[in-house]
């Protein structure tokens, strides 16, 4: 039963293992840590308040982190008041629009309340 939840087709499966580390990591950071799904938008890996924003998280673990429609279809809904999505992933920071791509690692220093937020905006 383990080996099928971890492997699939042989190959080892890291996206449950990359969200147990997340989620492990933004609740030992202090933050609260939500679930979304809607049939109509999608399913969101986390979601959380920082501060007096609301942050929707998904963690990819292959290469197609850039596909995340979920992310898109919330964000594209004002009424909820989403501006920025974060996806954790197995390469290096990145932004694209209103959305920040950080390495794994990087989800253990997201402080709830910090003023070194990572959350701040990335400027290049």
């Amino acid at each position: 039963m383990r080996k099928s939840i971890l492997f699939e087709g042989g190959t080892p499966n890291m996206g449950g293992i990359y969200e147990n580390v997340v989620i492990q990591e933004l609740v030992s950071c202090g933050y609260d840590v939500y679930y979304y799904n809607s049939k109509k938008l999608g399913e969101l890996d986390f979601v959380i308040e920082n501060g007096i924003s609301v942050v929707s998280i998904e963690v990819k673990s292959g290469k197609d982190y850039y596909v995340h429609s979920a992310i898109n279809n919330v964000l594209k809904v004002e009424d909820f008041g989403i501006g920025e999505a974060i996806v954790f992933t197995g390469f290096d920071l990145s932004v694209k629009g209103n959305v920040v791509y950080y390495p794994i690692y990087m989800a253990g220093i997201m402080h709830e309340n910090n003023d070194d937020s990572v959350l701040d905006p990335i400027v290049f």
